[in-house]
């Protein structure tokens, strides 16, 4: 048997990740690493990561790579000068946006300003119409004025989105090709090249922002592969997407909006294949960092993924549109770093704002004065004192201890009291985000598994799953670096959505099955042209219907061929999901709005070897008992585990707390727990069997 090497890095603000995992004759061997973020060399972390895990790129036969780069290029504003060319008429959609205002109260509100100003966007004469045929011919005499203008501006890369093209691509591919001749080394992307959806500002501002990220992202993709390929790497790596697939370097950073959510998506695929592996399709995935808790629900063993993503989105604020394939989730600003405050009305809060890495929780000894969840955490008992970071931090619990009796002052309660209020509204907040993906959409949670991972996930996954009411909890192998494991998970995977108006009436089958026919032709066509073989692609089909003339849609999943004698069935299951969702259905014709095309294919997935289930009796994994203060359940003495020393088929009751240098593991009292064959810890709550 030969020995196969893969690994997964993952950057992200503070650190960049390392998971690899060697397979061969002796079984498997996990290695993890952890190394500081390397702004603006994001390429010299993801070698120093490597080194520290004594990784050799020369022996990897599959890397795929994950980052923040796109994200954090658009939140803190550091892409590039961009100019838009758009239909006559239409050069202020990006001014106009929708007229949707979250603080509807404030008469002073203004929108979000635009990632183009006026005297950039330009416009050209021409006109589709929303079936596609053409109204009034394109004329491009004016585009070598709006290149050169552009050229004196200082523009450094071009957004084309033309009215209607979801319908009718002829329109921006003519621009497109005019733009590369007059100026063939500038940065240049089309709507129609990103999505095939209709809504014309949210297709132009996700133009927009991909022109804006697209130097910067293939600037460093570039840097990356090219780094790696002098260090002896075989081929080039795969980029993580948003869509949970994986897709190849030189497509990523042709269109690099598309990665622009990686990290959460990529955990969150994890949580679904470890559920197919653990045979629980159903999964309510929980990933607790240091700043933010993210949601999602798998069900089926299938992520939802859509279409309607907005960044910078608040109560205050109506944010930006990206129209790209990203993984449905709800994240709230809850996390290990998250300040607790007490507001005019003697009312604790929790979040969102964070003590981020500097100065960070009081307890690390960095200057940080303002009580979080880690320090309440400290102060319970739940997290270990003398082994704090995985040992790597010496706790100052005199200034944690501070910051939490100066919350409880302003209370009127004890420190002890404060810390227990400050874990229990974390817990609040984090299951009232559980309920926005699970119980408001019409899902029962009893029906579904409770998986937490990152460095905060386990800590609060018991509370959480009680008030749920969930079957069980798991907590998975390595959960610190889930997301870099669930890298390895994926498959290349590209979305294709295609905008197409059809009742479902007898003889529209035919139609709509052409629209499926036509992009699988398309997408056998792109995978061939990037050497995957044929016989490994596989499609979903769904469909995004709604009730005739209503403004949104629900997607359902469709079971092969469109005929005619699937219609009914295809209206049944639109009636059954709209209804899960909305608490009703009605009495009225059924629409087509359009189809969503899921091409995949395996591409080095890495497939996991089971341990061999050893004796029940975990004593030797025990380090010690410690008073640990449970927050509702009141003080108990827990034992203590050794993370790293407990093995497939071990099992044990709480309370107890489990510790590896990655995360804590906090089981309540009357909790049944086990290990499987994966070095998955499964949770059983009070009162299930």
């Amino acid at each position: 048997m030969t020995i196969t090497k893969r690994i997964a890095t993952d950057v992200g603000g503070t650190f960049t990740d390392l998971v690899a995992i060697e397979t061969g004759p002796e079984g498997m061997k996990i290695t993890t690493a952890k190394s500081d973020t390397t702004p603006p060399n994001f390429e010299a972390g993801v070698l120093n990561v490597m080194a520290k895990g004594n990784i050799d790129p020369k022996d990897v036969d599959f890397m795929v790579h994950g980052t923040t780069v796109v994200i954090n290029a658009l939140t803190e504003r550091k892409g590039v000068t961009v100019g838009l060319i758009t239909t006559k008429g239409f050069r202020d959609t990006l001014e106009i946006a929708r007229g949707n205002r979250p603080d509807f109260f404030n008469l002073h509100y203004e929108k979000p300003e635009p990632f183009v100003p006026r005297y950039l966007r330009a416009e050209v004469p021409g006109r589709m119409t929303y079936l596609g045929a053409e109204r009034i011919p394109l004329d491009l005499s004016g585009v070598p004025d709006i290149v050169d203008n552009f050229r004196a501006e200082g523009v450094q890369a071009v957004a084309i989105s033309l009215l209607h093209s979801y319908a009718n691509t002829a329109h921006e591919e003519a621009v497109l090709a005019e733009i590369q001749r007059l100026w063939p080394d500038v940065s240049v992307v089309a709507s129609h090249q990103i999505t095939r959806e209709w809504r014309e500002y949210e297709r132009s501002n996700t133009a927009v922002l991909s022109a804006y990220v697209q130097p910067v992202a293939a600037r460093y993709l570039g840097n990356l592969d090219q780094s790696l390929r002098e260090k002896g790497l075989p081929q080039s790596p795969y980029i993580m997407q948003s869509n949970c697939g994986v897709d190849s370097l030189a497509a990523t950073s042709a269109v690099p909006i598309t990665m622009v959510e990686s990290g959460p998506a990529s955990g969150f695929w994890g949580a679904a294949e470890l559920g197919k592996l653990i045979d629980e399709p159903d999964i309510l995935a929980l990933d607790i960092g240091g700043t933010t808790a993210k949601c999602s629900l798998i069900e089926g063993g299938e992520v939802r993924i859509m279409t309607d993503y907005w960044i910078e989105r608040s109560r205050k604020s109506a944010g930006y549109p990206i129209m790209v394939p990203v993984v449905d989730l709800v994240e709230i600003g809850n996390g290990g770093g998250s300040i607790a405050w007490v507001d005019d009305f003697d009312k604790l809060h929790v979040g969102p704002q964070s003590a981020g890495a500097l100065p960070g929780p009081a307890a690390y000894g960095k200057g940080g004065t303002n009580a979080t969840t880690t320090d309440a955490n400290l102060w319970l008992g739940r997290i270990n004192k003398d082994y704090f970071c995985g040992g790597a931090v010496d706790a100052d619990m005199d200034s944690a201890g501070s910051a939490l009796k100066a919350v409880g002052d302003k209370l009127g309660v004890s420190t002890d009291e404060a810390a227990q209020g400050i874990v229990r509204i974390a817990n609040n907040n984090m299951v009232n985000a559980l309920k926005l993906v699970s119980l408001n959409r019409g899902h029962d949670t009893r029906d579904f598994t409770l998986l937490a991972f990152g460095g905060g996930g386990a800590m609060h996954a018991v509370a959480l799953g009680q008030e749920l009411q969930v079957k069980k909890v798991v907590v998975p192998a390595a959960a610190s670096v889930f997301s870099a494991w669930g890298m390895m998970m994926s498959d290349l995977r590209r979305d294709y959505f295609v905008t197409q108006l059809a009742d479902l009436s007898e003889g529209s089958a035919m139609g709509i099955e052409a629209v499926f026919a036509k992009a699988e032709v398309e997408a056998r066509a792109t995978f061939k042209a990037e050497g995957v073989d044929p016989a490994k692609l596989t499609f979903l089909r769904y469909g995004k219907f709604r009730y005739q003339n209503q403004e949104h849609t629900t997607e359902v999943l469709l079971d092969g061929t469109v005929t005619d004698g699937a219609l009914s069935k295809i209206a049944d299951d639109f009636h059954g999901a709209y209804e899960r969702e909305y608490t009703y259905r009605l009495d009225a014709p059924v629409e087509m709005v359009g189809i969503h095309l899921v091409a995949r294919a395996e591409v080095g997935k890495l497939e996991m070897i089971p341990a061999p289930l050893g004796d029940a009796d975990a004593s030797e994994a025990i380090k010690g008992t410690r008073d640990v203060d449970y927050a509702l359940e009141g003080k108990h003495l827990a034992t203590i585990y050794d993370g790293e020393k407990l093995r497939a088929g071990m099992a044990f009751n709480g309370p107890a707390i489990i510790e590896d240098p990655g995360t804590t593991v906090v089981i309540h009292p009357n909790n049944t727990v086990s290990i499987d064959a994966y070095g998955n810890i499964h949770i059983l709550l009070e009162g299930q069997s």
